[in-house]
């Protein structure tokens, strides 16, 4: 298999990259700078190299650099902004502070005759980002593109295959990023675009049959999409050896549990393990009201709860993970776990001894994920699943989580998404849900006076949920909505809508 390293140096595109160059069919890793070497990016037999941009300067004694001989290892390279100016520095050019020149946002570009542009018009739009540039190419080196304000836009050296674009092709806001990719990689490396999900479930399941032999296998299954994935893989592979363990804390939404069960239960051949234990959840819970306190406790108790049962009677064999490759490298990357530990990158306890840990998505990104359970024949409503908070409905109960509180508001997002799945309007929305916000209020239902519970909506429409906006969701849908919800949930008398962006607001209320 052909493959593409994605050499990081600290580009907020990183996976974006990796991910663009997947999308033309080619693997790609992405890798730290300063944790492989020149002679192990040989030795891995990589196609090409692509280096990332990021937030330095090639001159700042701290920032990134990396040995020059991979100039020399006569592998085609890559260089994205910052990526760009360490190749210029490394091969002994300037470069400066641009000051009065930088450049950020979309700006003309004009290009050359050269490979890299083939299929791209003379003069189109790229995105730049940048304080440094290049005034003049290293020897050996011709422009092959410039702007207005950057007189080296792109760059190449054809007789090493080594070429450096300022600007960002992996971003869609360059118009013919992709066709730049694609020219890298099909006509500067050679590749032929064999990376395909058929030939990536058929060789994953052949390794998985050879790992685990006659052994079993033990796997956490949460619904969610990553977990629920890895185990229509494992049991494609070894079948009953798999035995799926599902902690139902009651926090899930309505009726969610029943789903996960019986979707797995009719459409493979595996031990399903379910532990209902809502009850347990809630008073370990009562009286808590700090989000981060109920956070600790559910995640603590999932905890518990699992590796107890795993105790009693599936400590042997192996233990599976729904990791994808996300988790991998922001778990992984320099100081990074230190700030986020993924919740799908679970330790063992000590005193379960598994032969091994097994994570056969970890090469994967999210959509590849969903597009691998699509062909497994998951349902569509569990790949395309939305993001949904670890501890459940517990941090969409504002407040203490009681039973009654995880009833109403179940009851309140059922009817949500059964609305907008009736008016073909949830396609149109990234993420949508109901809140309990613990506040009461004044109605008047039947010529009486209530003092009832509050609903919230929550709608939001975002590309990577870095920034989002409310969702203009149409009046009518909304009151159609509200009365159901005020008619069919019993203690709820008033509906409100939640029309805060993110930033300032966050996607989830806790």
């Amino acid at each position: 298999m052909q493959k593409i390293l994605v050499l990081d140096f600290g580009g907020q595109y990183n996976q974006l990259i990796a991910r663009r160059v997947r999308d033309l069919h080619i693997y790609a890793e992405i890798k730290p700078y300063n944790k492989i070497t020149v002679d192990e990016i040989r030795q891995a037999g990589y196609a090409g190299v692509i280096f990332t941009g990021g937030p330095n300067s090639v001159y700042d004694p701290a920032s990134p650099h990396y040995d020059p001989a991979i100039l020399d290892a006569g592998i085609p390279i890559l260089g994205i902004c910052y990526g760009c100016q360490l190749i210029a520095y490394m091969a002994g050019g300037t470069v400066a502070s641009a000051e009065n020149s930088s450049e950020y946002g979309k700006i003309e570009l004009t290009v050359d005759d050269d490979i890299l542009f083939d299929n791209v018009p003379k003069t189109s739009v790229c995105w730049m980002s940048h304080r440094d540039y290049i005034p003049a190419p290293p020897e050996g080196f011709s422009v092959i593109a410039s702007t207005d304000q950057c007189p080296v836009a792109a760059m190449c050296d054809e007789s090493r295959k080594i070429y450096a674009v300022q600007f960002h092709p992996e971003v869609t806001h360059t118009e013919y990023g992709k066709q730049l990719l694609r020219n890298f990689l099909y006509s500067v490396c050679g590749c032929t675009g064999d990376w395909q999900m058929d030939s990536f479930i058929e060789d994953t399941v052949a390794s998985l049959r050879e790992q685990i032999g006659d052994k079993g296998v033990v796997l956490g299954l949460s619904g969610g999409v990553d977990s629920s994935v890895a185990a229509a893989l494992l049991s494609k592979a070894v079948g009953r050896q798999l035995t799926c363990v599902f902690v139902d804390q009651g926090l899930m939404r309505k009726d969610e549990g029943d789903f996960v069960e019986q979707t797995f239960t009719d459409l493979f051949d595996m031990n399903f393990v379910r532990i209902n234990c809502q009850e347990e959840f809630l008073s370990k819970l009562k009286g808590l009201t700090d989000p981060e306190d109920k956070r600790k406790v559910i995640g603590t108790e999932f905890y518990n709860v699992f590796w107890n049962k795993i105790r009693e009677d599936y400590g042997s064999g192996f233990f599976a993970q729904g990791t994808i490759y996300p988790d991998r490298i922001e778990s992984g990357k320099g100081d990074a776990s230190k700030i986020k530990t993924h919740h799908n990158q679970v330790g063992v306890p000590q005193d379960i001894r598994f032969e091994g840990v097994i994570e056969p998505l970890k090469d994967l990104f999210k959509d590849e994920v969903r597009a691998v359970g699509e062909k497994l024949g998951l349902p569509h409503d569990l790949v395309w699943r939305q993001p949904f908070p670890g501890p459940g409905l517990g941090v969409r109960v504002i407040g203490e989580v009681t039973a009654e509180r995880v009833r109403i508001l179940q009851e309140a997002d059922a009817i949500l998404r059964d609305e907008m799945d009736k008016c073909g309007y949830a396609e149109k929305m990234s993420q949508f849900f109901a809140v309990l916000p613990g506040v009461k209020t004044v109605g008047v239902m039947g010529d009486e006076r209530t003092y009832s519970e509050l609903v919230a909506i929550r709608a939001v429409t975002t590309d990577d949920f870095m920034t989002a906006d409310w969702a203009k969701i149409p009046y009518d849908i909304l009151g159609r909505v509200s009365n159901r919800i005020i008619n069919e949930v019993d203690r709820v008398n008033r509906v409100v809508y939640d029309i805060t962006s993110k930033p300032p607001g966050t996607v989830e209320w806790e």
